[in-house]
């Protein structure tokens, strides 16, 4: 039922809006923020080839805290990829098996009564880990869709009348199958929303695979992944990224990709204040992944096409002319002008 188990960088473009010269005298975000990041992205790449602009989305949500859908065939390591970001930073690692018969005592955990002291105690579920493996989670009923709800948004758990804080860093990648609808629930747009980006990890290029080909034994690549950092490092790594300067100008840049979602006729569901917020903390990362201590546009826009289509509803009309989410967000990046001072 449940088991417990412990693009490449980009150059900051000169931001337009003046945020450099706004943040010369700021501090990095966290001492050797951009260091911590490459060990990590380097180590998990070990045991997942040919996926390095995947990894380092992977582990840039990581560090923001959040949490992950990863839309892909059946195969290309997704499961290996989750249980590689967890050995990195030495964190617990739980995996949910989402069925149709799945309860929301195994995602939470359940109170079970001790004969020897006479008291009920509580016995944790998977979703107490520091990166947690919801494996197909459309499989799940909505009931029990919704207590893993609770724990992604407030990062906590409520069993019994008692709640119960999460662990930081707490990062679930939920996997879908894209091919396979039959007997499956679709999440809603309340839960999409909550998760920070929406990734695909596609087949390896054919030199990857020879390299799989080659060094895979009888042993999983992921055996071998030894920590490089600390849960709690990588704690004190996020709660450093909103030193990470953002220009009034650039936040103007941010409100206006929002009102652009919102006014799109090809829309009928703009971007939310939370999605909005989401996108900032990423660019933040981002800048900080790169050595800077403020973020450019090209952080914003390197982000929003994993950031926003899942957040982003197409209207009706225009789903039946064959467009999707992921081309409006482009057509939106590229338009959207960039203000070389606040408004």
């Amino acid at each position: 039922m449940t088991s417990t188990q412990n693009q490449p960088a980009l150059r900051g473009s000169k931001d337009p809006a003046g945020a450099g010269r706004a943040a010369d005298a700021v501090r990095p975000p966290a001492t050797g923020f951009g260091e911590r990041f490459e060990a990590i992205r380097a180590n998990v790449e070990q045991a997942v080839k040919g996926k390095a602009d995947v990894i380092r989305l992977l582990v840039i949500a990581l560090l923001c805290d959040g949490h992950v859908l990863i839309e892909d065939v059946p195969g290309v390591g997704k499961t290996s990829l989750a249980k590689a970001l967890a050995r990195s930073v030495d964190g617990i690692f739980g995996r949910i098996q989402f069925t149709p018969d799945l309860l929301p005592a195994d995602v939470t955990g359940t109170s079970v009564f001790n004969r020897s002291s006479g008291a009920f105690e509580f016995r944790a579920g998977p979703v107490f880990a520091n990166v947690v493996l919801a494996d197909e989670i459309n499989r799940a009923s909505p009931k029990t869709q919704s207590a893993l709800l609770e724990a992604m948004a407030e990062r906590q758990v409520t069993v019994d009348g008692t709640t119960r804080d999460l662990d930081s860093p707490f990062t679930v990648i939920a996997t879908q199958n894209p091919i396979e609808r039959e007997g499956t629930y679709p999440l809603p747009e309340s839960q999409l929303d909550r998760f920070f980006m929406r990734l695909e990890v596609g087949y390896p290029d054919r030199g990857s695979e020879d390299r799989i080909l080659q060094t895979r034994g009888d042993r999983e690549p992921v055996a071998d992944i030894e920590p490089v950092t600390t849960a709690a490092e990588v704690a004190r790594l996020a709660s450093g990224l909103n030193a990470v300067h953002v220009a009034p100008a650039l936040r103007d840049y941010l409100l206006d990709i929002a009102d652009a979602t919102r006014r799109h006729p090809s829309l009928a569901l703009g971007l939310s204040p939370r999605g909005l917020l989401a996108l900032q903390r990423g660019a933040r990362a981002q800048a900080a992944t790169q050595g800077r201590s403020y973020v450019t546009p090209d952080d914003v826009k390197v982000l929003a096409p994993v950031m926003l289509p899942h957040r982003l509803m197409v209207a009706p009309e225009s789903r039946m002319r064959g467009r999707d989410a992921s081309e409006v967000v482009t057509e939106i990046i590229d338009t959207v002008p960039v203000h070389r001072g606040r408004r």
